[in-house]
């Protein structure tokens, strides 16, 4: 466990134990001391706890008639699909009229669900091939990682729920690499993400040691085991409300390895394949492993491993199932509905469902207690799609909501109505500026949108 500074304990505390380094969310024992003050970034202003931002992508666009609020402002009426939205709709904006303009053909044919994947996080235009002669751009993500990704032990995290290919031609031509990955490091280079939660755990508490992995694992403990010693110790420097937070905390972890553990006996794993640290723990059911991956995500942002993540709930084009649902359909397929209603039915299951998935994440992030806030209020968190109505596979008016304050630069709890054909872009300016990046240009940007501000 690293030493207590002359504030108290360092930001950077970690409990260590065999194949274990286990990070530690803010305490009130941490202090508010100028190094992490400094570490947070201008654009936190006086908060001592860091800025963080991440982009949810959610393939095949949305039925949007059900999807869009008909009145803009604080008093808008949530729709069918938003509806879950709405114990948490004062923690989140729902932002229409934006435009991703390099997801359309502009001369190129078809291939929609290739470039709304390879276009969302980048304004660039996809390039078409056959093979693996890619050419984006970098994705804001990668962006701001190389300006301020040194600040954390990870520069950022990259995680998604369906695997996908890099090489070959997945959409009229397009490699497959723009249909399988949201982070670009730069033109062709994609950023690999992780979607066993089992490696994402691994990644975040884990040591390199694999062999210690593995006998962890194989004796069936918790990492908590490994490091009760340190945790102890711990306690008798910490206050009440520092202990319940500790203890709330290690909850959660447990609770994540519990379900870990479900899904590995579920798949009966037992060794790792070749080349992976640790046995596999995906759920069988889609639900379970995106609510997996965004409590993970939680995880990382509490014990600021990282600060920057992109989480691809599904591939460009995506054309799984969701059972969970009644919903046994592909989801590519049903998006093709041509005004079929029945199929328009399915479409609307499984948009909410991921509105439902999504609003338990914003929920669980406006309770973990963070300063004078939440984790929530010191994030940015778009989640949306790079098209809006799949049976249209058109790319403007698309389906965003913003979650958090961004710590005190935006105010949610609104529907804020952009005028039509503003680039999407000029949003990712807009946090690229908060999070205290230097930018001049992102994509197609035109500008900042000051609509968002407090």
């Amino acid at each position: 466990m690293t030493h207590a500074n002359r504030n108290g304990l360092s930001r950077r505390t970690v409990l260590r134990g065999m194949g274990v380094a286990m990070a530690l969310p803010m305490m009130e024992a941490m202090g508010q001391s100028k190094a992490l003050a400094s570490a947070a970034g201008a654009a936190s202003g006086s908060s001592a706890a860091p800025l963080r931002m991440a982009f949810v992508f959610t393939p095949n666009g949305v039925h949007y008639p059900s999807w869009a609020p008909a009145t803009a402002g604080t008093d808008y009426a949530l729709t069918e699909t938003l509806a879950p939205m709405e114990s948490v709709r004062k923690h989140v904006n729902i932002l229409t009229g934006l435009t991703l303009d390099k997801a359309r053909a502009n001369g190129d044919g078809p291939g929609d669900h290739a470039r709304s994947s390879a276009t969302f996080l980048t304004g660039r235009q996809a390039r078409k091939t056959a093979g693996n002669d890619i050419q984006i751009g970098v994705s804001i993500d990668q962006f701001a990682a190389g300006q301020i990704g040194d600040r954390t032990r990870l520069p950022s995290i990259e995680i998604g729920c369906e695997t996908g290919k890099r090489a070959g031609s997945c959409d009229s031509g397009y490699s497959c690499a723009y249909s399988s990955h949201l982070s670009w490091k730069d033109e062709d280079t994609p950023m690999p993400k992780m979607i066993d939660p089992s490696s994402v755990f691994e990644t975040l508490f884990g040591t390199q040691d694999r062999q210690a992995a593995l006998e962890r694992i194989s004796r069936r403990r918790s990492i908590l085991d490994f490091v009760a010693g340190e945790s102890r110790r711990l306690e008798t420097k910490l206050g009440v409300n520092d202990r319940n937070k500790l203890d709330e905390f290690q909850s959660a972890v447990r609770e994540i390895e519990r379900r870990i553990e479900h899904a590995r006996t579920e798949t009966g794993a037992n060794e790792p394949p070749a080349g992976t640290p640790v046995p596999a723990g995906i759920p069988r059911l889609v639900g379970e492993h995106i609510d997996l991956m965004y409590d993970m995500l939680l995880l990382a942002f509490q014990t600021d491993q990282t600060r920057i993540a992109t989480f691809m709930t599904g591939l460009g084009g995506s054309n799984r199932t969701f059972h969970e649902i009644g919903v046994t359909d592909g989801h590519h397929n049903l998006s093709h509905h041509r005004g079929d209603e029945a199929m328009v039915d399915k479409i609307k299951k499984i948009d909410r469902f991921y509105i439902e998935r999504f609003a338990r994440f914003v929920d669980k992030a406006s309770k973990i207690k963070e300063g004078e806030g939440s984790l929530l209020d010191n994030c940015m968190i778009m989640h949306g799609s790079g098209i809006s109505d799949g049976n249209r596979h058109n790319h403007e008016d698309l389906p965003i909501i913003m979650a958090g304050r961004g710590a005190g630069a935006f105010e949610p709890g609104r529907h804020v109505a952009f005028k039509k054909e503003t680039p999407l872009c000029n949003l990712y300016m807009t946090m690229l500026e908060r999070m205290g990046c230097d930018v001049e240009s992102f994509g197609d940007a035109t500008g900042m949108l000051g609509q968002l501000s407090a």
